[in-house]
């Protein structure tokens, strides 16, 4: 890797792995307020014999001025609600952003926000405005996954665009990790939020010196730029030849296309309209919205297994970790999304069935969070996937409509109720189980397109490989044993005499 790949690379890893400080903050939050109000008012409702009710009235006074979070605790459980809204918003805003004033500019000025919004609730802790606070945090982790994810994929050479996908959220588990460790060593509302903000607001500095993208940089004319970063050291010119060549061809093949189609844009129904990419739409869109219920049905209710909640936050972040090794399978998209979506399905509903037996609550979130882990390594893998199965014409629509039902899906996973005792509920676990194990029956019906040229237009879509399902796979197998002549009697009977004439 070049100096240049090297610094989008770490920089971006420290900027993944505090924007989870602020995903799980509702779960972290609500743990630390009770907690911390639970204490104040076993201490306040034991006074001694001789004490009136008016030095025990003033020590709730006290308590209250402490931490004064305690009084509107209930707000807290709408943050989650708030939160998934402002993601959803975030990834119909982001990618538009991104592209008009560049991943770089983009990412410094989110990253900004991000930072304010962990200092706010400290000055201000007040109930609307941690809400409001929420929904922008959302709103700007959005943008942040958006303009990283594109600017570590476009300083990255095609053989090994497989690897942002799993280096960073592998940096996003470590920050679950180091949050939840954070807030167990946090005993009050205002410690949490500025052990949460600190480390941001040190490594702030850092991000000035991430390069822009050299694909933005050619589409802007960007020259002076890319001289510059050519200057640097004779491995980053080399780097930046090999991604500018690769762009130029890509560029040159978009501008050929739209000569050629210049009523490109008027066609665009009508090639959303095509049976195959109509198919490929609806797949990946139930695929994305069945990972989005069970990875946050997860992630959220990860108190509700009967262990402590910063432990098990702790073990939920270390539970991502192996999706690192991702890339090095080379089985193919569809083989992987098939066996981790059928394992994901498989531990979730063994993690039921465990749950209703009132077995170990360390087995039981065990199993669920392998199913956490197998859901995640299928989200790594759809993100190229769904790049790879439309043509260029609708490839950004399509990828978009994919992300909005993600989003979606998280969003609607705030809204399923829990059970009366606080557990996760039989038909969110259902869901949870369910959805994975039917999303890997209809990956039958997808293509493979490792190794496989990105289509360009709905014929090059037809020309994939066609899928082959396990029933005509054995039917043809079958089929073909049975036209062997050993396994004939009559062309047995043939071709003995047949040789005895020899």
């Amino acid at each position: 890797m070049s100096p240049l790949q090297l610094s989008v690379y770490w920089r971006l890893s420290l900027i993944f792995l505090f924007s989870s400080f602020l995903f799980f903050l509702d779960i972290l939050s609500v743990a630390v307020a009770t907690d911390t109000c639970c204490h104040d008012n076993s201490s306040t409702t034991a006074p001694e014999n001789n004490q009136s009710g008016s030095v025990d009235r003033v020590r709730r006074t006290e308590s209250g001025s402490r931490d004064s979070v305690c009084w509107w605790t209930d707000w807290l459980s709408s943050g989650q609600t708030l939160f998934m809204s402002g993601l959803l918003l975030g990834s119909l805003v982001g990618g538009t952003i991104s592209d008009r004033y560049g991943s770089r500019p983009t990412l410094l000025v989110f990253v900004c926000v991000h930072v304010m919004c962990s200092l706010v609730p400290t000055v201000l802790p007040q109930p609307l405005v941690f809400l409001a606070v929420r929904c922008l945090a959302g709103v700007c982790n959005s943008i942040i996954n958006i303009s990283g994810f594109c600017l570590a994929v476009e300083w990255t050479v095609p053989s090994a665009r497989l690897w942002p996908s799993a280096f960073l959220p592998f940096c996003f588990s470590l920050g679950t990790m180091g949050g939840a460790l954070l807030a167990w060593l946090s005993p009050t509302w205002k410690q949490l939020h500025l052990s949460l903000a600190v480390p941001q607001l040190v490594c702030l500095p850092l991000y000035l010196s991430i390069p822009e993208s050299p694909r933005w940089l050619l589409l802007r004319r960007r020259k002076d730029v890319l001289e510059r970063y050519c200057s640097n050291s004779p491995r980053d010119q080399q780097c930046l030849d090999q991604l500018l060549d690769l762009a130029c061809s890509d560029l040159k093949k978009v501008q050929k296309e739209e000569s050629v189609a210049g009523h490109a844009h008027s066609d665009i129904i009508t090639h959303l309209r095509h049976p195959t990419v109509l198919l490929r739409l609806i797949i990946m869109s139930y695929l994305s919205v069945a990972s989005a219920l069970t990875y946050f049905g997860i992630c959220m209710n990860i108190g509700s297994f009967g262990v402590g909640i910063y432990s098990a936050q702790f073990f939920s972040g270390l539970s991502e970790a192996p999706c690192l090794l991702v890339p090095l399978v080379r089985l193919g998209r569809r083989p992987i999304s098939m066996l981790t979506l059928f394992l994901s399905g498989a531990a979730c509903f063994l993690s039921l069935l465990l749950s209703r037996c009132n077995s170990e609550p360390v087995l039981v979130m065990s199993l669920a969070l392998m199913g956490k882990l197998c859901i995640l390594a299928t989200t790594s893998i759809s993100i190229l996937y769904c790049i790879e199965l439309f043509p260029t014409v609708v490839r950004q629509r399509c990828v978009s409509l994919v992300n909005l039902s993600f989003r979606l899906g998280s969003l609607v996973n705030t809204l399923v109720p829990s059970s009366p005792n606080g557990a996760i509920s039989l038909a969110a676990m259902v869901v949870y189980s369910g959805g994975p194990i039917i999303g890997c029956g209809l990956c039958l019906l997808l293509p493979e397109t490792s190794s496989v040229p990105l289509p360009d237009s709905v014929e090059d879509c037809d020309r994939q490989p066609r899928p082959r399902t396990p029933s005509l796979w054995w039917t043809r197998k079958l089929l073909s044993r049975s036209r062997k002549p050993e396994n004939l009697p009559a062309e047995k009977d043939a071709l003995k005499q047949l040789t005895g004439l020899i």
